[in-house]
């Protein structure tokens, strides 16, 4: 009965989608480590993906006849494009496999729920459209503090997660499995939302990740070369094995989520729901880890914090799109201007 409800309310088939995207996501947090595991070098691990996504979505994009407008596009703000999609992708992807050095995969991934609270906390530099009965005024975004109480218990599980890690770590490998993890936490949101602001809606989802990924290869190139001279070339199952993260998280994930967003943006109690899917991937990582690297299993305080994530992300979700409906709802007065 509960399922028949589901169907017939039109959200169970963007659910399916949306932990579909979870389970192809949390194949980098698997791969990663396993490459990490194999002797692979984190360099390869991060340029390889983005360098193997260039195709893929060059014929995507070139299939809908949208690459013309994308090149116009990031010619009017060349730098702009290079900077924050440096930040974006360059500060976001090679700090997380980074991390793979010192964390097990679904120990990153569950960290990487911290992006949840960062972007909360980068709201105040970027200004909101809310739509009134007298029109749609911008207004400077705020810190939800009420989300901000759902996002300790995200914390709180994160803390428990890493608890059992810290027992077997030094105190330098331990937080090198952390703050690189907190800094793509905040680079990730930062990147986008400023790629978001200069796209003005001119883009669709695989514009904007090719051109970020275009703007972005000075990096990769780059740090390519500092691969060649620190740790040679990458082995076979490394490149083969970036190719399929490239693949499955770069193209098919990214595919998966926009189309299950996409499918409910109109519903705010649907899209936080079909949000929420993405807090699997910490589950999907583990069981990852545990099938194919015989990973033992986790504590049950690392359990404990494991739930605690997933439950802090589903709060911390219908209660940010509450939100958003209920500003949608109020009737503001724009303020008069000081002379």
């Amino acid at each position: 009965m509960a399922l028949y409800n589901i169907e017939r309310s039109g959200v169970l088939r963007p659910i399916i989608l949306g932990l579909l995207a979870a389970l192809f996501f949390a194949t980098t947090f698997v791969l990663n480590r396993g490459m990490e595991l194999s002797g692979g070098s984190w360099i390869w691990s991060a340029s390889l993906r983005f360098i193997f996504m260039v195709p893929f979505l060059l014929v995507i994009v070139i299939r809908r006849n949208n690459l013309k407008p994308l090149l116009e596009l990031m010619k009017e703000k060349p730098w702009e494009w290079v900077l924050w999609s440096t930040v974006g992708f360059g500060l976001f992807y090679a700090p997380l496999c980074f991390a793979t050095v010192f964390s097990p995969g679904w120990l990153v991934a569950g960290t990487w729920q911290f992006t949840i609270i960062a972007g909360s906390l980068l709201a105040p530099l970027f200004y909101e459209t809310i739509h009134t009965k007298e029109g749609s005024i911008k207004i400077r975004g705020k810190i939800p503090l009420k989300g901000l109480l759902f996002s300790l218990i995200i914390l709180l599980g994160i803390g428990c997660m890493q608890l059992e890690q810290a027992e077997s770590l030094t105190t330098r490998d331990f937080w090198l499995g952390i703050i690189p993890v907190v800094i793509a936490s905040f680079a990730y949101p930062l990147g986008n939302r400023k790629m978001m602001v200069i796209a003005n809606g001119r883009l669709d989802v695989f514009q904007r990740v090719l051109g970020m990924t275009l703007a972005s290869m000075p990096l990769w190139l780059v740090l390519s070369v500092y691969g060649v001279i620190e740790v040679g070339m990458p082995s076979a199952s490394q490149t083969f094995q970036s190719l399929i993260v490239a693949i499955s998280s770069g193209v098919i994930a990214t595919a998966l989520f926009f189309k299950a967003t996409d499918m409910v943006k109109d519903n705010m109690q649907r899209l936080a729901s079909v949000e929420a899917t993405q807090s699997i991937e910490v589950l999907f990582a583990l069981m990852g880890e545990i099938i194919f690297l015989s990973l033992a299993f986790p504590s049950p305080l690392s359990w404990l914090g494991i739930v605690l994530v997933i439950i802090g992300m589903i709060l911390h979700s219908y209660l940010s799109h509450v939100g958003v409906k209920a500003n949608s709802n109020v009737n503001l007065q724009p303020k008069k201007a000081r002379i």
